[in-house]
């Protein structure tokens, strides 16, 4: 059975088929946010500053602090039962400028969370996420999940009796995820168990342990941060082609 989509909502995601003549190839390289990040045309009126408060702009900028800082903090640590606690102790007390770097790092994931929930509800709130933006707030939501994703996966690096402890509450609830988890609406139809849920697939183990501490670290340290750049691309091209602010509020 094949899915087939409404020709205007695909007109909303894919703008352009592929290529057959030089023309349309000038056109592919424009309108594609890989080819060509910014699109040719752009209004002056979307260049000021609105009473928005630049929420997406301070978002990218704590994004790129964090990046910048994660960076540096992934020379003094180590995603091991033996050694995790034990970096993250040097980096406080031993490495200069290490806590620095280590709170600005931690303070700043923090402040993407709170800049990015603002900025989803000022779009809402204003409805920018209407016609023609709703592919862009889809992809908005998406950027939403991976910084909570990043929240989540960053909470256990330390290794520590907080972090243990609070995110095996947060694994806890993951089994009573819908269609995901063992113990959530649908599960026992779907044949999911505890040994085989979401879960199950994000720690490699049916507790916290080795497997789960390094596979949230290449979560937190690649995996995110590349699915992060891929989304924020596309979210800007859109942003700059379809305009920040809605119309006829």
């Amino acid at each position: 059975m094949t899915i087939k989509l409404p020709p205007e909502v695909k007109r909303k995601i894919f703008r352009t088929g592929l290529p057959r003549t030089p023309a349309e190839e000038l056109q592919a390289v424009r309108r594609t946010v890989f080819l060509h990040l910014h699109p040719m045309r752009l209004s002056v009126d979307r260049m000021k500053i609105s009473f928005t408060w630049c929420l997406g702009g301070l978002s990218f900028l704590l994004f790129l602090i964090t990046v910048f800082t994660g960076a540096l903090l992934m020379i003094y640590y180590r995603p091991t039962l033996e050694n995790a606690y034990a970096d993250i102790l040097d980096l406080q007390y031993t490495v200069f400028l290490g806590g620095f770097l280590r709170n600005v790092h931690r303070w700043a994931g923090h402040g993407i969370v709170i800049t990015v929930v603002l900025h989803m509800l000022r779009v809402f709130y204003t409805g920018s996420y209407k016609p023609p933006r709703e592919f862009n707030w889809i992809v908005g939501v998406c950027l939403l999940l991976i910084v909570l994703a990043f929240a989540f996966t960053g909470y256990l690096l330390p290794w520590d009796q907080i972090s243990y402890w609070g995110t095996r509450v947060g694994a806890n609830l993951l089994h009573s995820v819908p269609l995901l988890g063992s113990d959530g609406p649908f599960g026992s139809a779907l044949g999911l168990r505890p040994d085989s849920d979401i879960a199950f697939f994000l720690l490699g183990d049916s507790d916290l342990g080795p497997r789960a501490l390094v596979r949230f670290y290449g979560l937190h340290v690649f995996i995110l941060p590349l699915s992060a750049a891929i989304f924020l691309m596309v979210h800007f091209w859109r942003v700059r082609k379809d305009g920040n602010l809605a119309t006829g509020l």
